[in-house]
């Protein structure tokens, strides 16, 4: 199989509300029989590919005076069983981190704060979270005591907002049956998802024009990425 069609497939797998049966019956209309278990080996090869080296683009940017991250996490089922996908933005919309835990406890918003800060390459000013409990400590001790806590949960409603990306992507899977599939999907995605977004603050203008663009050179840049690996 060409490794631009491989890539295009992985591509429209993470960015499309498409299943891995519909993509197989999709490259049959175009003339390639593929099974949708060979997609999804696809998947597990190119997508960590393209994750890290998006990663890589933004490490260090976004770092201002009175930068704010807001954490707030959603569920997800995996393997039947609710999980918690921890998630950060700053106060533009641009992303920080995603993680996916199976509990909700001081050792996993030590472990997802430790992991944005790596991927962010700096701290912020101020982080708004919800009130849970284990949230201060974990900022404390991960990210330093000159990082204000705030915890207005109506300052968080971007994030909410922000969540329905990855759950309006991923309500046509019904779930998944692996831990570490879910990771790298919900991972991967909000990376795509960020790096196709048009906007770099809340309510800027973009024309159409620009915006499609935009869209249609980052796409090949994430589908080039893929491509070479």
């Amino acid at each position: 199989m060409p490794s631009d069609i491989i890539a295009f497939v992985v591509f429209c797998r993470l960015r499309y509300r498409l299943t891995l049966r519909d993509l197989s019956e999709i490259m049959l209309l175009r003339g390639f029989t593929v099974s949708h278990e060979c997609i999804r080996r696809w998947e597990v090869k190119l997508l960590p590919v393209m994750g890290d080296a998006l990663r890589k683009r933004r490490h260090g940017r976004g770092r201002s005076s009175g930068v704010s991250w807001y954490v707030d996490e959603t569920y997800l089922k995996v393997q039947g069983r609710w999980c918690y996908l921890y998630r950060a933005i700053d106060r533009d919309g641009n992303l920080i981190d995603t993680m996916l835990s199976a509990t909700r406890d001081m050792k996993a918003a030590k472990k997802f704060f430790r992991s944005a800060r790596s991927v962010a390459g700096f701290v912020p000013d101020r982080v708004t979270t919800d009130g849970h409990s284990s949230y201060p400590r974990a900022i404390r001790s991960t990210l330093g005591r000159n990082v204000r806590h705030r915890t207005n949960v109506y300052l968080n409603n971007r994030l909410e907002q922000d969540h329905r990306g990855i759950k309006g992507r991923i309500r046509c899977m019904r779930g998944f049956k692996e831990h570490d599939a879910a990771d790298r999907f919900c991972r991967e995605h909000g990376e795509l998802r960020n790096f196709l977004r048009s906007r770099s603050r809340h309510n800027q203008y973009i024309s159409a024009t620009r915006r499609r663009n935009r869209f249609l050179h980052h796409a090949r840049i994430a589908i080039g990425i893929m491509q070479n690996a």
